[in-house]
């Protein structure tokens, strides 16, 4: 077992060499980043690959004939196609660049949602889902007067699958769903939902923000239409994002924009929109930031999903052991790594979390505070707010150390230890 961790630490070092920022200091201290549920630090191939494409190739893509032009739209075109490898997707036509998982929800909320949901039917959600994946349903519930309904969560931070089969019913037109969730770490049994979703003629939006970056993900194993997330998240630009979605569905879906690139044919009279997976994606994208996630994807690729998994349960143990023998101290979550993936919220006796968060920055330790966007759940709780640790593969236990003592000293500057 020491073996093992020595290993693991000696990879984590290893790794750790990629990340420019992580060799910077904060008040003095060495800089340990802990907050990669907000967003994640970028390796030197993601910079540079950035660099290159605004020093070499910069040009707007799919209308120009010259040279710079065709070598941008082929790296973004290969982007796409390494995205639709990284979460197993049938065809590149099934990816769609947005700016972020917030804008891949609302496309399929105001596209698919607004076009196919009416009055009495019912969409199915979660008490533990990021606002994100909140308010848009709650605008289309007021638009349309759907039914719009949350699962709610055992005292444990686990999903109550119970309560979420019971509404699920025969008027449920979707189910969407957080893969991981970004204040509990939980993880949530998607294939389960999907199943019982499909039962009824359902589908299932899953919100990929925090799990793709750090679980293998196969959208067809999982069997979900829909799914989101971020490049910021999992170590590419912010700007771009990912909306995977089922050929045929968004075949039937409208465009979400208008412009640019998303038609093939301009009249006074009428418009004929383009192919997908360029009908969702008017003027001109995120080109850097596509090639970005490429480059992001690459990286993440090369040190394999199953070993970046396998790292964070590992710490998660690691973290939750140890900090469970600070005194005062209200972990709120799954207490199993097995179940949750590198997010551990917390509350340290009647210390503000923004409290916490600023004596943790003295110390330069970043992590985050406040609600996390998921107003709900915090109050499911009984709680205001909470501070967070997450963690990704560039984290290691000495970390995790520094951070267990730097709370202790939070507890004695209170007078609570």
């Amino acid at each position: 077992m020491l073996e093992d961790v020595e290993k693991m630490e000696e990879e984590t070092l290893k790794i750790r060499k990629d990340f420019p920022i992580l060799n910077r200091k904060v008040k003095g201290k060495p800089l340990v980043y802990l907050d990669n549920a907000a967003t994640s630090q970028k390796p030197k191939i993601v910079i540079e690959t950035l660099n290159n494409f605004y020093s070499h190739y910069n040009a707007n893509i799919h209308r120009g004939i010259h040279e710079l032009s065709a070598e941008a739209t082929d790296m973004h075109e290969e982007a796409r196609q390494k995205v639709t490898n990284f979460i197993n997707a049938k065809s590149a036509e099934e990816i769609i660049f947005v700016r972020n998982a917030t804008e891949a929800i609302n496309l399929v909320a105001y596209t698919w949602g607004l076009h196919t949901l009416q009055k009495g039917d019912r969409v199915v959600s979660t008490v533990m889902e990021h606002h994100s994946n909140i308010v848009p349903w709650q605008f289309i519930r007021d638009l349309k007067g759907i039914d719009l309904v949350y699962a709610d969560v055992t005292e444990d931070g686990l999903l109550d699958y119970e309560n979420m089969s019971q509404l699920i019913n025969e008027n449920t037109k979707l189910v969407t769903v957080t893969l991981m969730s970004n204040v509990l770490g939980t993880i949530n049994d998607v294939k389960r939902i999907v199943k019982q979703a499909h039962e009824v003629g359902a589908l299932v939006l899953v919100d990929g923000a925090q799990g793709v970056p750090h679980l293998p993900v196969d959208v067809q194993e999982l069997g979900c239409d829909f799914l989101a997330f971020s490049g910021h998240k999992m170590m590419g630009p912010t700007g771009i994002g990912v909306l995977y979605g089922k050929k045929d569905i968004l075949l039937e879906m409208p465009p979400f924009l208008g412009g640019g690139d998303m038609i093939k044919e301009v009249h006074l009279d009428k418009t004929t929109f383009n192919d997908l997976p360029w009908k969702f994606e008017a003027g001109t994208p995120n080109i850097a930031g596509a090639i970005g996630l490429g480059a992001a994807v690459d990286y993440l690729s090369s040190l394999g999903m199953e070993k970046v998994r396998a790292h964070e349960k590992y710490l998660t143990e690691y973290a939750l052991e140890k900090m469970s023998d600070i005194p005062h101290i209200n972990i709120i979550g799954p207490k199993d790594a097995s179940k949750k993936g590198g997010v551990i919220s917390f509350t340290l006796g009647d210390i503000h979390p923004h409290d916490i968060a600023s004596i943790l920055n003295e110390e330069g330790i970043a992590v985050r505070s406040g609600h996390h966007c998921a107003q709900p759940l915090l109050e499911r709780f009984g709680i205001n707010a909470t501070a967070r640790a997450s963690m990704y593969v560039y984290n290691t236990r000495s970390e995790i150390d520094v951070l267990v003592d730097a709370l202790n000293r939070a507890l004695e500057l209170f007078g609570l230890k």
